[in-house]
């Protein structure tokens, strides 16, 4: 079990590496137990207050070596750094301080013989302590809606699917809320989710993308086939299988992509506490855009904690996957396998209890959407994909059929 020393070693470390959270975290100097290590926070938030960057280096320049522990141990805690465990660290220095603060309290109410109500006023201070105590007045809300009644709406309130249909159920994918995109193998989930991405950087807004099962190279390969509408089997070599009209096409292809601006983790076998790591400096790092997450997919997402079995486990990630799209007010899309009880039924178009390992997941999800293709059980090609909202919990649901081109990834609107 780690101490808490080591975890304020960790969490300092992680702002060497990761300067903004040094404001952005609601870390205090006064949850550190050890001295130096407050004298080392301190000094961070003096460089960071003034927009300088921090490292063991400036770090020194500061205040005395000495009384930062000197340069070599400044420069040994980014040996502790850990971005995906650093809220976990977080929580634990400041209920380790908690803890202490009760004690003092305590010690404070048998010399001064508190009554009990004055006891647990001083509780209710410690466990809502102005760092992290919740706005809870509607004060504001209502004002910011003074005027809705005068203002025309947008188009969208959300981040557009770039299928007229879907946003007409759901208004665009909404801050905050946890979809689910699930299917049987081969339905063209992933296609799907490309199709999202690329439309949502289009408008303007940030995708990231976390593929546990595809590399980056087939995720950027599929997302130019379905920009260009080239055939992906014809990609595996471009030179040989395009025509000269599609080669003179392929700049335009790769910009379209480009200005979509995607960013895409591929690393398998990652923790929502990893993802949400690596989202939050993404991020950070591109302050002016929306953000949307996508992942694919959720049964692969590895526990933060060990489980009794897969369904515990899955529960656990779709409870974090709608806390992470609270934290960060962004649309969190997620792939979804189905159970094999749909291939066992005569009608194979997905319900919910067809939804794979868990019951959690049909109830942290904001939205559930379904994706069925007839042609997948027969042999008439139709290029068409049927899509079912199952659950809007702010909206209604439907369903309704897009175009769905599997040669080239490609969905379009069915006029």
């Amino acid at each position: 079990m780690i101490t808490s020393e080591l975890a304020e070693k960790s969490i300092l470390g992680t702002m060497l590496q990761e300067n903004y959270l040094i404001m952005d975290s609601g870390m205090e100097e006064w949850y550190f137990q050890k001295q130096l290590h407050k004298n080392i926070f301190m000094s961070m938030c003096e460089l960071a207050r003034k927009d300088k960057p921090v490292d063991y280096i400036t770090l020194v320049v500061v205040r005395e070596p000495a009384e930062l522990g000197g340069a070599n141990y400044l420069a040994e805690l980014n040996n502790y750094a850990n971005a995906a465990r650093f809220d976990e660290y977080k929580e634990l220095v400041i209920e380790q301080w908690r803890a202490l603060e009760k004690g003092h309290i305590l010690q404070q109410a048998l010399q001064n013989d508190w009554t009990i109500e004055q006891i647990q006023n001083a509780f209710d201070a410690l466990q809502l302590n102005h760092s992290t105590a919740p706005q809870t007045s509607i004060q504001a809300d209502l004002l910011a809606q003074y005027e809705r009644p005068f203002i025309p709406l947008e188009k969208l309130t959300g981040i557009s699917t770039g299928l007229h249909s879907m946003d007409y159920l759901l208004n665009g994918f909404q801050p905050s809320e946890f979809i689910i995109i699930a299917a049987r193998p081969s339905m063209g989930k992933t296609d799907t989710l490309n199709h999202f991405a690329l439309t949502a950087g289009i408008q303007g807004h940030l995708p990231i993308i976390f593929s546990l099962e595809m590399s980056r190279t087939s995720i950027t390969d599929r997302l130019i086939a379905s920009a260009g509408w080239y055939s992906r089997l014809k990609m595996r070599d471009p030179h040989k299988h395009f025509t000269e009209e599609q080669k003179k096409k392929w700049p335009n292809a790769l910009d379209y992509v480009a200005r979509s601006n995607i960013h895409i983790d591929d690393r398998s076998g990652l923790k929502v506490s990893e993802i949400k790591a690596t989202a939050r400096k993404i991020i950070k790092e591109t302050p002016d855009k929306r953000p949307i997450i996508f992942i694919d997919y959720l049964q692969i997402i590895r526990p933060e904690h060990p489980a009794d079995n897969q369904t515990q486990a899955i529960g656990q990630i779709s409870a974090d996957l709608k806390t992470l799209a609270k934290e960060f007010n962004c649309p969190v899309v997620v792939l979804s396998q189905l159970s094999r009880a749909v291939e066992q039924r005569q009608d194979k178009r997905p319900i919910m209890s067809d939804l794979r390992d868990s019951g959690n997941i049909e109830q942290d999800a904001d939205v559930v959407c379904f994706l069925y293709r007839e042609d997948y059980y027969t042999s008439t090609p139709a290029d068409e994909l049927d899509m079912y909202i199952a659950k809007h919990r702010n909206g209604p649901i439907g369903n309704f059929t897009v175009g769905y081109y599997k040669d080239t990834g490609t969905l379009t609107n069915n006029n």
